[in-house]
């Protein structure tokens, strides 16, 4: 890797390091500065606004933590309803990208985000469409090898499993701890089971 795409790239990480803790809007610049100890014009030669910083910290570091796991529990299956639960868990419980006490990063920016600024809606939306088509084309090719029953609809499934995640996510970051997860897991388990 190139000085120059390396010291992008030190940007990015710690920028998300920082605004997952903190959240983009009170994360400023100069707090980016500081702690990548790069120089303002260097920071400014990589990216033009702390909003184009942003939208590159969800393209290339979320997007990927998000997504790739994602589609490799899938594509390493017969039972979907398996890997469901075996990639929320890695999630909630194993995953190192990801931090009890600041909840999911996506779900996050879309909170703060989505409501005023439409690239990041944009963004942020094209992880969750990702989720959402791999999600429903496993739970369909699930019924087709007849580990889920004929009569379920895909698409709510997906919808269900995927607020729950984002919702307990949220119930972590205020107790700070991953037992609150436990619960959820077992609940999640017993509602995939009765899919089939």
């Amino acid at each position: 890797m190139k000085k120059s795409a390396a010291t992008r790239l030190m940007i990015l990480e710690k920028a998300f390091e920082l605004i997952y803790a903190k959240g983009y809007q009170t994360t400023s610049i100069d707090d980016i500065i500081a702690t990548t100890k790069v120089t303002k014009g260097a920071f400014y030669y990589h990216f033009k606004t702390k909003d184009e910083m942003g939208l590159a910290i969800i393209n290339e570091l979320v997007k990927p933590q998000l997504t790739s796991g994602f589609m490799l529990a899938f594509e390493q299956t017969e039972d979907p309803l398996e890997a469901i639960y075996n990639l929320i868990h890695h999630l909630l419980l194993e995953n190192d990208f990801l931090k009890v006490e600041y909840g999911c990063p996506a779900a996050n920016l879309t909170q703060e985000m989505t409501p005023w600024h439409v690239d990041f809606s944009g963004a942020l939306q094209e992880i969750t469409q990702l989720w959402n088509v791999q999600m429903v084309a496993a739970i369909e090719k699930g019924k087709l090898n007849g580990v889920i029953r004929q009569e379920i609809v895909a698409s709510s499934v997906t919808f269900f499993v995927m607020s729950g995640y984002w919702g307990i996510r949220n119930f972590g970051k205020l107790e700070n701890s991953k037992s609150i997860y436990l619960p959820y897991l077992k609940e999640l388990k017993r509602y995939l089971n009765a899919l089939r």
